[in-house]
């Protein structure tokens, strides 16, 4: 299509679509991920208070059954109750009553007659005389059951009264009741914050919601531990109904013989949370998020067709600048500044060309500097090179031409002399040749090498230059031959060496020890050789001390800085390794380890 020919028409379509679907598919997931977990925690918070509820009520259960089998085994609740006398038991079973403040406390004696029995308010109106737990407990086992009254449901916990537990004669029971009332349920909503319901046989005793709405609960009640929905008058609830265990555990390790949980009724408790209040805040969240999307959308819109215009005006001359420089190679070509106007866009693009030609003018300027610096570097490094390299060569010569000058020189030391220079004038040759081609990638020549010899030679070589400083040799005689490039790594040895006997000469006292330069050769391991160099000299500094090979690093005022460059180049050229360990003030270690084939 014509319409997206445009680089400005595809640049506002696409960031208009971009950010269109992009505030969709953000306002969706976030009204799902809402609505998702406002269930989630509405029905998280429902399981949670069903097992608040009966953690509670179990934790109840067992504090009234422990202590009716404690009242029960009192001397003078059992003297009371063998009496049989309703007057005698009345007093005391007052007085348990009120310690423990159950709602119901009543005693029977040994032919099942009820001897006393007392209620608290809210169970008062109940009857009490057929519980289904005094039977058992006449026969000697503990029993827990359910008991309706006009305001709740009753727990009731039933032990007997005995003598001996092991022989036991029954002398009545003792029934201690918890009432599950309207009291109970707003303590549980409380705790919950949650609606409760208390059924039994079918029917709501007690809820915290109000009564008239009771008989839409019951359909509930048959139901066990599912959560569902329920219309509740004109909101909609979330249900969950657990039915009620008795909970009642076994007085010794073997006392599950002796308790029997016998259930007058199925008691059930219904937890419930208004869906309609909880999920409320979705509507409005929802309305607010559509007006957002929509706001979002209109500006994205704008906002996509105003960047497409600045984008696009500016690209033109730019572009067309820029094919002019790849056409001609010429970095400093300018563009020309659009004229001043009322459209705010000119502006822009004003200053980008104002930006592109500062660039241009920035690139000439480095250019001719960097030609300049290159030039005056090169010199520099070329100078510097061809100083240090022949140093050591001039050195060797200059002593020769001393030992010529002595007018009781031999033969065969004139034909040393003259041996050294020519090798030395040679060897200048060749090092001038290497620094001119110092920036090319080194060709080395390898062959067999004696590596002991090679370090007695570097070592005659270094001491030649400045004061005596004793160099002593621990070659190892096992060492024989290595394939290496022997002028080079004798080059190397050199520097490395020379710079052990300047940082010798500079300390201030004298090194300990005969030998303040040890060389050593050995096999490190087999197919590997270690040339160790190690000084007493003045050590290097810490912070210098990842700098040693760097080109041109010094520290000496008349150091070139590219003799351990120089070195670690030949090393690892021929495959080697080569490290520096050093502690200022105590000397320093170079460690060079070679193959013994390359």
């Amino acid at each position: 299509m014509s319409i997206f020919r445009s680089l400005t028409n595809r640049i506002f379509f696409g960031s208009a679509l971009l950010a269109v679907g992009a505030i969709a598919i953000a306002i969706y997931n976030v009204n799902v991920a809402v609505t998702r977990q406002a269930e989630d925690e509405l029905r998280r918070g429902l399981d949670e208070a069903g097992t608040i509820i009966e953690e509670y009520r179990h934790v109840l259960v067992d504090h009234f059954t422990r202590e009716a089998r404690l009242i029960a085994d009192l001397p003078r609740l059992k003297a009371a109750v063998d009496t049989n006398d309703p007057k005698t038991v009345q007093g005391l079973a007052e007085e348990y009553q009120r310690q423990l403040s159950a709602d119901l406390l009543s005693v029977t004696g040994r032919d099942g007659r009820m001897l006393a029995q007392i209620t608290s308010a809210s169970a008062s109106t109940g009857s009490y005389d057929a519980l289904p737990g005094v039977k058992a407990a006449a026969l000697g086992r503990e029993s827990s059951s359910f008991w309706p009254h006009p305001g709740g449901i009753l727990q009731v916990v039933t032990v007997p009264i005995w003598i001996d537990p092991q022989h036991p004669e029954i002398l009545g029971t003792l029934s201690v009741g918890v009432s599950l009332d309207s009291g109970a349920a707003n303590r549980f909503r409380s705790l919950t914050n949650s609606d409760i319901a208390f059924g039994i046989d079918g029917s709501i005793q007690a809820s915290t919601l109000p009564q008239e709405v009771w008989p839409a609960l019951v359909p509930l009640l048959v139901s066990s531990d599912l959560r569902q929905s329920v219309l509740v008058g004109a909101e909609d609830y979330i249900a969950k109904t657990r039915r009620l265990t008795t909970g009642l555990s076994p007085a010794t390790s073997d006392g599950a013989s002796n308790v029997t949980q016998t259930s007058g009724a199925d008691a059930t408790v219904v937890i419930l949370r208004s869906r309609t209040q909880r999920l409320g805040f979705l509507n409005p969240l929802h309305g607010r998020l559509s007006i957002i999307a929509v706001v979002a959308v209109l500006a994205a819109t704008l906002l996509s067709y105003a960047i497409a215009r600045t984008v696009t005006r500016p690209l033109g001359a730019i572009t067309a600048t820029m094919r002019e420089m790849a056409a001609t190679g010429d970095l400093t070509r300018r563009i020309a500044a659009p004229p001043g106007g009322a459209a705010w866009e000119d502006e822009d693009a004003r200053l980008l060309a104002t930006t592109f030609n500062t660039m241009t003018d920035s690139i000439a300027r480095f250019q001719r500097e960097a030609g300049q610096r290159e030039r005056l570097s090169s010199l520099g490094r070329l100078s510097t090179v061809v100083a240090h390299e022949i140093r050591n060569p001039l050195m060797i010569i200059k002593t020769a031409l001393r030992r010529l000058r002595s007018p009781t020189v031999t033969s065969e030391e004139l034909r040393a002399a003259v041996t050294d220079i020519d090798e030395e004038t040679a060897r200048l040759n060749r090092l001038v040749s290497e620094v001119l081609d110092f920036a090319k990638p080194i060709k080395f020549e390898l062959a067999p090498t004696d590596l002991n010899a090679l370090c007695e030679d570097a070592a005659r070589a270094a001491d030649s230059d400045g004061p005596a400083i004793s160099i002593r040799l621990e070659l190892d005689p096992a060492i024989t031959t290595v394939v290496t490039d022997a002028e080079r790594l004798r080059l190397a040895l050199v520097n490395i060496l020379t710079n052990a006997r300047h940082a010798v000469a500079a300390r201030s006292e004298a090194p300990n020890g005969k030998d303040p330069i040890r060389l050593r050769t050995r096999r490190q391991s087999p197919g590997r050789v270690a040339i160790e160099v190690r000084d007493q000299g003045t050590g290097i500094a810490s912070d210098d001390l990842s700098r040693v090979f760097d080109p041109y690093f010094t520290t000496r005022r008349t150091g070139t800085g590219l003799g351990l460059a120089i070195s670690k180049n030949i090393v690892e050229g021929l495959g080697g390794t080569i490290g520096v360990a050093s502690r200022q003030g105590y000397g320093t270690e170079v460690r060079i380890e070679l193959n013994d084939k390359v």
